[in-house]
């Protein structure tokens, strides 16, 4: 076509040009996917092949990672990412994380001296001190969010363990909270360090509980406040709708009501771990519980019997909580609904059903087991087939560039990462509504985003060594960009794309100019 004949386009012109051509003809390739036939694990990998297996299981494939892939083949690699062993960071990366105060002070040294810098205001002196103290809070509160930020990141970009690293961010945007409510800022990293990550590819019922019991959760979702006398349904709500049997799954609005009563007395407490209890009646004093933040205070329990999903709840107290969480995860509807998420967010935005019902029967049959899930999906016949389905959204574009461009080679500043992705409307922990982020294509292909886009692939095709600046106002490192084509897994790449994508490539009049095309590609959209 024409437009890959005018070489006055600027490299923003073209690459905005190549996509709109691509995307109506694009056909994904999918070399050395059988119809109806699983890739045998133990048979040698085609580079494409490897390329796919990386895409999908990983934050982007890299050159270190592919030469991993076929080091170990594909067996032991898909055993490794499915139960990685304590998985060390490069010593740089992991230099950077333990340097935050995140890293270095417990939950509760944190929590205590945010109540303090809050004591302080209130105990000001006048409204010019109480009014610049209070911006200290603030301050503190947006470092402690944005260094949670700077960790996931740089766990994203250079843990071998990437699966594990992708399962974070899945169950992160599951049981989303957002940092824009409350002092959920307090909390989030600690809520993505021990709720999450410890259980991102365990058993989901231990996740499910990890989550219900962090004060993130409990406050975003308003169940610290939910108390005998003053029932507040969201958590109940979202519990049902959101995190485990989905919407039209069968359950109703009493059976919302009924789990917001047994989740009355479900908290938090910010007291020292061995202050003594709250006072309560002696024949309540056997039901109190505290680990860690986690409180369930019998004085705000509902003790009041309950019917839940058909059937009566036969425990009380915190028993009747763990009794009513079984009963929502042996549900038939939430394996089919997890089943569903998972293969949305690793294959297409509509998956065979026959791959939800194969998925959904391993979550069953292992008890929720969360690594068995993910091998019977990742293995099916139906997602080998459906390589290069998955629109990227910002997160794996932004984090795929990288992983491309600069391998194994850490950041000083992932500051400029996080930039890019917030450019794209996809912040970190920044989504307001419970729901979390949306995966779909149609939810990131709109003409806005990928203007957004194209100027993010400019930006990490032209200026992207300012990722290895320690001082912002240093220059930048010459070249300030990586050299793509020169990249293995970026030549295997290209070797399957179509003839227009080629040709436009070939137009590249300097090595920005071919990041730019490269990274704007319709090929580079889809995983």
């Amino acid at each position: 076509m024409r437009i890959y004949r005018m070489l006055s386009f600027s490299a923003a012109a073209l690459a905005s040009a190549l996509w709109l051509t691509g995307c109506a003809s694009h056909q994904p390739p999918h070399p050395g996917a059988v119809s109806g036939q699983a890739v045998v694990p133990d048979a040698p990998l085609s580079a494409a092949q490897r390329l796919q297996w990386l895409d999908r299981v990983t934050w982007g494939a890299s050159d270190s990672a592919d030469q991993r892939l076929q080091r170990l083949g594909l067996h032991r690699w898909l055993n490794e990412q499915l139960a990685p062993q304590q998985p060390a960071l490069p010593a740089d990366a992991q230099q950077r994380i333990a340097a935050l105060e995140i890293s270095q002070r417990s939950m509760a040294d944190i929590q205590r001296d945010v109540a303090s810098q809050r004591l302080a205001v209130r105990n000001a002196a006048d409204e010019g001190e109480s009014t610049r103290l209070r911006q200290e809070v603030q301050r503190h509160l947006n470092q402690l969010a944005a260094q949670a930020q700077q960790r996931q990141v740089l766990r994203a970009l250079y843990s071998p363990a990437q699966l594990q690293e992708q399962m974070t961010w899945f169950w992160m945007n599951h049981f989303n909270v957002s940092t824009r409510k409350g002092e959920t800022r307090l909390w989030i990293g600690d809520y993505e360090e021990q709720a999450i990550r410890p259980n991102a590819l365990g058993n989901f019922r231990s996740l499910l509980e990890a989550s219900m019991r962090h004060p993130a959760m409990l406050l975003y979702l308003d169940n610290a406040s939910n108390a005998k006398g003053h029932i507040n349904e969201n958590y109940a709500r979202e519990l049902l709708e959101l995190h485990t049997m989905g919407v039209g799954s069968g359950y109703t609005q009493a059976d919302v009501q009924a789990m917001a009563h047994v989740l009355t007395g479900v908290g938090f407490s910010t007291r020292d771990a061995d202050a003594p209890p709250p006072r309560m009646a002696p024949a309540l004093q056997a039901d109190y519980r505290r680990q860690g933040f986690f409180e369930f205070n019998p004085n705000r329990h509902d003790y009041a019997p309950q019917v839940f999903l058909g059937q009566p709840l036969r425990a009380k107290g915190l028993a009747a909580v763990d009794e009513a969480l079984e009963r929502i995860v042996a549900s038939p509807a939430t394996a089919q609904f997890i089943a569903h998420k998972l293969a949305v967010f690793f294959i297409s935005d509509n998956p065979p059903p026959a791959l939800v019902q194969r998925t959904a029967a391993a979550f069953t049959s292992s008890h929720g087991d969360i690594a068995a899930t993910l091998r019977s999906l990742l293995t099916a016949p139906q997602a080998l087939e459906q390589q290069g389905q998955r629109f990227k959204d910002p997160m794996h574009y932004v984090l795929g560039a990288v992983r491309l461009g600069y391998d194994e080679r850490v950041a000083s500043d992932v500051r400029p990462v996080i930039g890019w992705i917030n450019r794209l409307g996809q912040p970190l922990y920044g989504h307001e509504t419970p729901d979390g982020y949306p995966v779909s294509q149609s939810d990131w292909a709109s003409s806005g985003q990928m203007a957004a886009r194209f100027d993010v692939a400019r930006q990490i095709a032209t200026r992207s060594a300012v990722v290895f600046r320690t001082d912002p106002k240093a220059p930048l490192e010459q070249p300030p960009y990586p050299d793509l084509a020169q990249r293995t897994t970026a030549q295997a790449r290209v070797a399957h794309w179509s003839a227009a994508t080629r040709a436009a490539l070939a137009q590249a009049r300097n090595v920005q100019d071919w990041n730019t095309y490269f990274l704007s590609a319709p090929e580079m959209m889809v995983r």
